[in-house]
Formats: C-alpha cells, sequence, structure tokens
C-alpha cells in the first residue's frame, strides 16, 4: 500500500509568518524574563502626521541582557501568563551610545 499522505511541495511557504520585533529592554529586574519596549512610526490616515506608538512586551531572555540593551524578539509559544516573545540576539549594549 502506498502512503496517502503527500510531502508538503519545496516551493511552499513556511506554516506561518514568524513575527519579529527590535526594541529596546527597559527591565531586566526578573529572572530569565526581560520587558522590552517596541517603539513603530504610523501616519495619520487623515491628516497625514506621523504618530509614535510604543508597545512593551515580556520577553524569555537566555542571554542575559541588562537594561538599555537593543535586541531582537521573536513570537514563540506561550511560555507563561505574559511571556509569548523570546529574545533572539542583542543589537548593541546599554552602555554604548
Amino acid at each position: 500500500m502506498e502512503d496517502t499522505k503527500a510531502a508538503p511541495a519545496a516551493d511552499q511557504p513556511d506554516r506561518r509568518q514568524v513575527k519579529e520585533r527590535r526594541g529596546v529592554v527597559v527591565s531586566a529586574k526578573m529572572q530569565k524574563t526581560v520587558v522590552v519596549q517596541v517603539t513603530r512610526r504610523v501616519r495619520h490616515t487623515k491628516y497625514g502626521k506621523y504618530l509614535t506608538r510604543v508597545r512593551k512586551f515580556a520577553a524569555h531572555d537566555e542571554l542575559g541582557c541588562s537594561a538599555g540593551d537593543q535586541v531582537v524578539i521573536r513570537e514563540t509559544r506561550p511560555m507563561s501568563k505574559t511571556k509569548r516573545w523570546r529574545v533572539v540576539s542583542r543589537i548593541t549594549t546599554g552602555s554604548e551610545s
């Protein structure tokens, strides 16, 4: 008997697009958890003025980041009540300017 399941084609994309955000660590007071502030600029639909939108994410940190570090976070499985993001890499440290 043949296998009825067809293998996915090589040209098909991954099952979903992985979200990544770049932000600044504002709090590193928890164990293996940091709070990352992500800032984005959006244009007002009617008036055209650029507005700054800020959002904070709780992220799992295995790299040992400290406050002020610029990091890249990626969406992942739920790790706790508030943690759905993981720190992927550290871009700059807080002491550099």
